[in-house]
């Protein structure tokens, strides 16, 4: 049996969360000790470690719990849990996408800037005035 603080030490996820996943369904409530402490087993530890490493990889709480759900069915096709990474991989690519554009937005505007005082500075004028941009970001 883990307590709260040795399951956080050992998944790197501070206390707070653990015990707002639990509030979350992600966790299953743990059980309690005669002096009403946390006590986690080895599959608590093997859930949050797969929960973190979710959160790590961007996934949102109702796409994680979908996730844990599909896992409890180990004989059934894994079309649901590819689709969600799909789903999922589509998103970071549109953020890439966007993340790009405004990279490249604002390479634009830095390079434009050759004033010495901010009267003439380009980028004051540019972020003053959105018709200056290349596109919309």
């Amino acid at each position: 049996m883990y307590s709260i603080g040795d399951l956080s030490k050992r998944t790197g996820v501070k206390v707070p969360t653990i015990r707002y996943y639990e509030q979350m369904g992600l966790l299953d409530e743990a059980d309690r000790s005669e002096g009403n402490q946390r006590r986690y087993e080895k599959a608590d530890l093997e859930r949050l470690a797969f929960v973190r490493h979710a959160r790590d990889l961007g996934l949102n709480i109702d796409a994680i719990r979908e996730l844990i759900a599909l896992s409890q069915h180990r004989e059934m096709p894994c079309a649901g849990a590819d689709r969600i990474a799909a789903d999922h991989l589509a998103t970071v690519r549109e953020k890439i996408a966007k993340l790009k554009k405004l990279e490249h937005e604002l390479e634009r505007i830095v390079s434009h800037c050759d004033g010495h005082s901010i009267e003439d500075c380009y980028v004051i004028r540019a972020l003053s005035d959105h018709g200056l941009c290349d596109h919309d970001h």
